[in-house]
């Protein structure tokens, strides 16, 4: 999702709490990552792997000028033969201590291996962040937690990982805009998205 769909994904939403507590997530991670000077661990759990978030904190990473944001991922299943940044595998989490910072996306239950994973390097010093359903184990053990209900009405999780990851690359804040009806921002953004690209003649 590109600079000019988020804006009109924020404008859509504006009114409800999504942009604002993406920001505050963001914020935290920012301030968790740059003065460490990165050590970003993200992690997924076994059956979802955050790979399109990754992918964003680094593009966001080299945008803003803050290489600290980019995350290496940590995976659960390491095939051989698996790129060099698709090969860190689970026991990464054990090197987890202060200065590191372990994001953690679950849509589901993470599992209990997962769990004793991040509860160890919480012990050990390190600060957790959890982008999840609402689970509440995991949500003990975080730092900053945004939850993302499956009944949530405006978005899924994945849009919020768009939203947080945008936020995170942010330099200043975003101009207030007057309040408007949400099925208004919502045919604005469709129309928006449905116009074909403009002529380049």
């Amino acid at each position: 999702m590109d600079a000019v769909r988020v804006a009109l994904l924020r404008e859509v939403l504006a009114g409800t709490e999504w942009p604002g507590a993406a920001r505050r997530f963001a914020g935290t991670l920012r301030r968790s990552v740059v003065p460490a000077g990165g050590n970003l661990l993200l992690v997924g759990t076994e059956q979802y792997e955050p790979w399109h978030l990754a992918a964003h904190l680094v593009d966001e990473a080299a945008w803003s000028g803050l290489p600290e944001l980019a995350p290496t991922l940590v995976r659960h299943h390491v095939l051989p033969g698996d790129a060099p940044h698709l090969s860190v595998g689970l026991s990464r989490l054990e090197a987890a201590r202060r200065g590191h910072t372990l994001l953690v996306v679950a849509p589901e239950q993470p599992g209990d291996g997962l769990l004793e994973r991040v509860h160890d390097a919480r012990r050990a010093g390190a600060t957790v962040l959890s982008l999840d359903g609402g689970d509440p184990d995991l949500g003990t053990l975080a730092h900053e937690v945004l939850s993302v209900p499956a009944q949530a009405a405006e978005l899924d999780l994945d849009t919020v990982q768009h939203l947080v990851s945008a936020a995170a690359g942010e330099n200043s804040l975003p101009v207030q805009r007057g309040p408007r009806r949400f099925r208004d921002r919502l045919a604005r953004l469709a129309d928006q998205l449905a116009a074909p690209p403009p002529s380049r003649w």
